[in-house]
């Protein structure tokens, strides 16, 4: 998928849900107001009231870019096991496609998702008005930079990004160490970065965009593209670090850090270097309008947060949002905090108001 038709499809997704939110103001009024108020309930008895609801829902639905077999699964299990009534169903996708199934499933009035989550989705599905408010205690013990004032959404997990190399290519003498260090003439034609997708591309430019300003960040990429950096589009950002370790190129920028640990582990001639700043997303979970076992819906967003959900990513080699769950020790070197570099977190809100005008510049500089 090329950037230009992300801008299409949020086209499609703003117009697809207008259609929707006729759908579901007018079809079903008295069902609408009923979930509302068990998502944003703060009373006491909160719990209690999920439990009971869910236990005549009997079935909560996820769709989610969560690994199946190393976090997914092990959720469902242990969730079932906390809420042995409640029979969680999985669908796992990436991010652009669970909103595009979102969209159709609203569209025709026909929703059979209660729960997204996913890097990117929180803001595509919010800004395709396909989210509804919701809140969680949980959210308490995350930082405020992490938390959204309007309810849409709350992180799961975080991201950061970083430089792969080959250790075989790029010498450790030669590694870059900044953003300057990028236009050495020796990485000419020997650096690559993900296209079609808002963590590759749109993500670097914007990272920089927020950091130093529209006018020092543009004359950075006016000499960037002198690179002549590859676009690469023919898989994933784990493909692409695939392709550093396989020497195909020396360098490849803004992949998600830990990739480049977890093959380093196994003997792969690669690694990861933070520049400064170091972009961090955070991947997000929210609840669909239509949704239709609200209370399900809330018991596992809030196993989802919670401590024992939070180790379950953990030991799935993420990032938990939760600051009281560390990173596995392997993947601490790629946490800004911990290695003492700048970070720069590009909200959900800062994604959806600067990933367009950012694509934009990669497709007057870089295609």
């Amino acid at each position: 998928m090329i950037a230009a038709s992300k801008c299409t499809r949020r086209a499609i997704l703003r117009l697809a849900a207008s259609a929707a939110l006729a759908l579901l103001g007018y079809a079903r009024p008295a069902f609408a107001q009923a979930p509302h108020d068990i998502l944003t309930y703060k009373g006491p008895d909160r719990t209690q009231r999920l439990i009971e609801g869910a236990r005549k829902e009997g079935q909560v639905v996820i769709y989610s870019a969560l690994i199946v077999n190393q976090a997914m699964r092990p959720i469902a299990e242990k969730f079932g096991k906390k809420y042995p009534f409640v029979k969680l169903a999985y669908w796992r996708a990436d991010s652009e496609d669970i909103t595009a199934k979102l969209s159709a499933e609203v569209r025709a009035n026909n929703v059979v998702a209660d729960v997204f989550e996913g890097t990117g989705v929180g803001e595509q599905v919010v800004e395709a008005g396909l989210a509804l408010p919701y809140y969680t205690p949980a959210i308490e013990a995350f930082p405020v930079e992490y938390r959204d004032p309007n309810g849409m959404w709350t992180p799961t997990r975080l991201s950061y990004y970083s430089i792969a190399y080959n250790t075989r290519l790029a010498p450790a003498d030669k590694v870059p160490k900044s953003y300057q260090d990028l236009l050495e003439p020796q990485w000419k034609g020997k650096m690559a970065w993900r296209i079609g997708s808002a963590s590759g591309t749109p993500l670097f430019l914007t990272n920089l965009r927020l950091a130093w300003g529209e006018e020092k960040a543009r004359a950075y990429f006016e000499k960037l593209k002198e690179q002549k950096i590859v676009n690469f589009g023919a898989g994933s950002a784990r493909t692409l670090v695939d392709r550093v370790i396989a020497g195909e190129y020396a360098i490849a920028l803004n992949i998600f850090a830990h990739h480049p640990l977890i093959s380093k582990a196994k003997g792969a001639p690669v690694n990861s270097r933070l520049l400064d700043p170091t972009p961090s997303t955070a991947a997000t979970m929210g609840v669909v309008k239509g949704l239709k076992h609200p209370h399900a819906a809330m018991l596992l967003i809030d196993y989802i947060l919670s401590k024992e959900g939070q180790e379950i990513l953990l030991g799935a080699d993420y990032f938990p949002a939760d600051p009281a769950v560390p990173p596995a020790p392997m993947l601490a070197p790629v946490v800004p905090k911990t290695a003492g570099v700048p970070e720069n977190f590009v909200g959900p809100d800062k994604l959806m108001k600067y990933t367009d005008a950012s694509e934009e510049i990669f497709r007057t500089l870089f295609r």
